[in-house]
């Protein structure tokens, strides 16, 4: 069992930078790849980003890549998303989700996650 909660969300001005973090419970924390998705107003929730139990894979949706990075940091139980040079369109709540499959072919499915956090606003101002 894994517990998620993010923090780092706010309100950003376009090209501005902000930094999600991502803190789980759980002594098993270390095992699972680690994804960060996102909603935007009245859309679907859509894959952002995710990396894999060892830092060694990461995986960008292409909406994303260039300008986000994720990390971890399995001694901390932290996931974190670097975010810059936003856009409005960034505009959404960022979940942080964990999941024990690996590849991207799970990763960027919803359904690959076994694991959510409550979300985090971010909104960017154009």
């Amino acid at each position: 069992q894994v517990q998620l909660v993010e923090g780092g969300g706010g309100l950003v001005q376009a090209g501005g930078s902000l930094r999600l973090s991502c803190a789980a419970s759980g002594r098993t924390f270390g095992s699972y790849a680690l994804g960060w998705f996102r909603q935007p107003p009245g859309k679907e929730r859509e894959f952002v980003s995710a990396i894999s139990w060892n830092s060694g894979s990461t995986y960008y949706a292409d909406s994303v890549k260039g300008r986000f990075t994720i990390s971890r940091d399995n001694a901390k139980n932290m996931v974190n998303l670097q975010m810059n040079s936003l856009k409005p369109e960034d505009t959404a709540v960022y979940f942080c989700a964990a999941t024990t499959f690996s590849g991207t072919y799970y990763w960027r499915r919803e359904e690959g996650y076994a694991f959510w956090g409550q979300g985090t606003q971010v909104t960017v101002s154009s």
